[in-house]
């Protein structure tokens, strides 16, 4: 979550009120995606885990892409990560996460997050994602139950689990952020890209 308790922003909570009445009225079309459920799901929870992958990765991507160096060191309020802090977050989360998921070490010794830099955090991003896309391709239904246990982190003890339930959990953290992403973007005058492409397939 980026979204700490601070006094409110008036115009970041005005234009989330414009998008939560746009939906009543017909003008929240300009929010929709095309990740829908039907591509998605499946019996095999190995190739859901890889699908929902491929479509958070590609939003996240294409969004990254999107944004100018200026873009990068834009925050709401004085209380959130910038943009580029953001997209840090999401490469370290990455590389984590599926690296934690195959039992191996991370490829990745750089704190993105601590990065101002748009050209290496676009590089770091595309690179964790890169990372995830082998992890996720070679899960199967066998190893998907697979035990696992995920390392300790800032404030979080060693856990037991399972390989499936680091990448279904990778998958969620990603698709949080995209979230706030797509909120920077909006108040920077930019169309997320899950509903450019959305609106074109129309």
């Amino acid at each position: 979550m980026i979204m700490e308790r601070s006094k409110p922003n008036l115009a970041v909570l005005a234009l989330l009120f414009l998008i939560g009445v746009g939906g009543l009225f017909g003008f929240a079309h300009a929010q929709t995606t095309d990740g829908g459920y039907d591509k998605a799901l499946s019996p095999s929870l190995a190739k859901v885990a890889s699908s929902m992958h491929s479509t958070i990765r590609t939003d996240l991507a294409e969004a990254a892409e999107g944004m100018s160096e200026a873009d990068y060191a834009f925050r709401p309020t004085a209380a959130v990560r910038t943009f580029g802090q953001l997209i840090g977050h999401i490469a370290d989360a990455n590389f984590f996460f599926c690296s934690q998921a195959a039992g191996e070490k991370s490829p990745s010794s750089e704190n993105y997050e601590a990065v101002t830099s748009r050209t290496t955090l676009l590089k770091g991003l595309k690179e964790s994602l890169a990372y995830c896309d082998r992890v996720y391709g070679s899960t199967t239904d066998a190893t998907f139950g697979k035990p696992v246990r995920m390392g300790s982190a800032p404030g979080v003890p060693p856990t037991d689990t399972v390989r499936g339930a680091v990448l279904m959990f990778n998958v969620a953290h990603n698709n949080e952020h995209y979230g706030n992403v797509v909120v920077y973007m909006r108040l920077r005058g930019r169309v997320p890209p899950s509903t450019a492409r959305a609106l074109r397939s129309k």
